[in-house]
């Protein structure tokens, strides 16, 4: 199970490279020395997933300039997950990945594979050193592991100051190799399910099925990712920051969930016969524009906003809102108002099921974070100077997302919430020191 979304890993790297330059440019040079920051993430959804994020983010900052970063992050994942099946008016019953053993999911529920859990470990490098008094290049290297997914990669940025360094150009670079080896094998795309069970009688965990052997292609597959990003930052002023992006990702080979299925329902009363797996287009482009803007009021207090638009060649458009205010209660104390809108069209093949007896589509997945649904991120971070070497620090946030139900309901379905709204709990703690 991939714990981040495809081009979420080595992209992440490049993205932060570029974003971090907005707070250098026309900031007062850091002092040389170690610079430790860590933290940790809890993330909890109402009876979904459950998630642990530790951090640790190791910086040494020279005299000359130059900049060495280590960073370790680690992933842990459990709880309920959706698989993709639609509500159905009757208990349903799911073979696990490795085709041993079963999940039972009541008639009016959501399916959720509630034996869900992953873990994840990350180590990236990344260095920062000036070519000139105007030049700087950053390169980096990130390796991540899961149980079923390795990803390593590599990135480097340049960036250039013009007009007595009151403009940064920068060019950014990325390329990862991700392998992908899912518990059970690689799905045939859109291969019918054989282990569909008698609601009355489900197979046990000791039963075999050949037929569904054959459903399998191959036990492992991989995919290249490539990221490409132009961008300029400006000082507007005295107290005004603002930069604009451009970034292009391209995906090539297996960008399927291999875990999710479809439901395969009766074209008249909407119920559920069978089951297919998953399938995805096995390239994907990506564009993106984005803005953000940093102002820092005559109290030190410090307005923070940003929008990102994204477009690719899966027919997904997103809008992405998000604005800060940092807000000093005095030298020690601060705190900072966090709010985060973020809009999605569905992808052209998303789907919540397909009808018994029809054609299949060439591709076809019903996995919810391809769909259309709008989501808004609410809450504070408080922090806490003790020196001007520490900060202590906790963000307490909320996130809500509504999902837009796809095409016309069919039977049964109209008696149901085919995209249920999703609620989660975001908390995380952190402390960075500078010795």
């Amino acid at each position: 199970m991939q714990l981040k979304q495809p081009n979420g890993k080595i992209a992440n790297l490049l993205a932060a490279a570029a974003c971090s330059l907005l707070n250098q440019t026309g900031s007062a040079q850091e002092v040389p020395g170690w610079y430790i920051d860590s933290a940790v993430l809890g993330y909890s959804e109402k009876d979904r997933v459950d998630a642990v994020e530790p951090v640790v983010s190791a910086t040494r900052v020279f005299e000359d300039g130059r900049k060495l970063n280590l960073t370790f992050v680690a992933d842990s994942l459990t709880g309920a997950s959706p698989n993709g099946a639609t509500i159905s008016n009757t208990p349903q019953t799911f073979t696990r990945p490795s085709g041993r053993g079963t999940y039972i999911t009541n008639a009016g529920e959501l399916p959720l594979d509630d034996t869900f859990k992953d873990s994840r470990s990350e180590v990236s490098i990344q260095y920062e050193f000036p070519l000139n008094p105007l030049t700087r290049l950053s390169t980096g290297l990130a390796y991540s592991d899961e149980y079923d997914y390795t990803s390593i990669g590599f990135n480097t940025t340049l960036a250039r100051d013009f007009n007595l360094k009151n403009t940064t150009v920068s060019l950014g670079f990325a390329y990862a190799n991700d392998s992908i080896e899912p518990v059970g094998g690689i799905p045939m795309p859109l291969g019918s399910i054989s282990l569909f069970f008698d609601q009355q009688s489900p197979v046990s965990d000791d039963d075999d099925d050949d037929d569904d052997d054959q459903q399998r292609q191959a036990s492992s597959d991989d995919k290249t990712v490539i990221d490409l990003l132009v961008g300029v930052t400006q000082v507007i002023n005295r107290q005004t920051l603002m930069q604009f992006n451009y970034s292009f990702s391209q995906s090539d080979g297996y960008l399927t969930e291999p875990y999710k299925v479809l439901s395969l329902v009766d074209g008249i009363t909407g119920e559920t016969s069978g089951y297919v797996y998953d399938s995805r287009p096995d390239t994907r482009d990506k564009h993106s524009v984005y803005w953000k803007t940093k102002y820092s009021r005559d109290n030190g207090d410090i307005i923070d906003v940003s929008y990102r638009y994204l477009w690719d060649d899966w027919d997904i458009t997103s809008h992405t809102v998000d604005g800060r205010y940092r807000w000093n209660l005095n030298d020690k104390f601060y705190v900072e108002p966090h709010i985060r809108y973020y809009n999605q069209e569905e992808a052209g093949f998303f789907a919540h099921s397909l009808v018994a007896g029809r054609a299949l589509p060439i591709d076809a997945s019903a996995d919810y974070r391809l769909g259309a649904f709008n989501g808004l991120t609410f809450g504070s971070k408080f922090g806490y100077r003790p020196n001007d070497r520490s900060e202590i620090n906790i963000r307490v946030e909320a996130y809500e997302q509504q999902g837009d139900t796809v095409g016309k309901p069919i039977g049964i379905q109209n008696n149901y919430d085919m995209f249920p709204d999703l609620e989660a709990t975001i908390i995380q703690i952190g402390y960075s020191y500078r010795f």
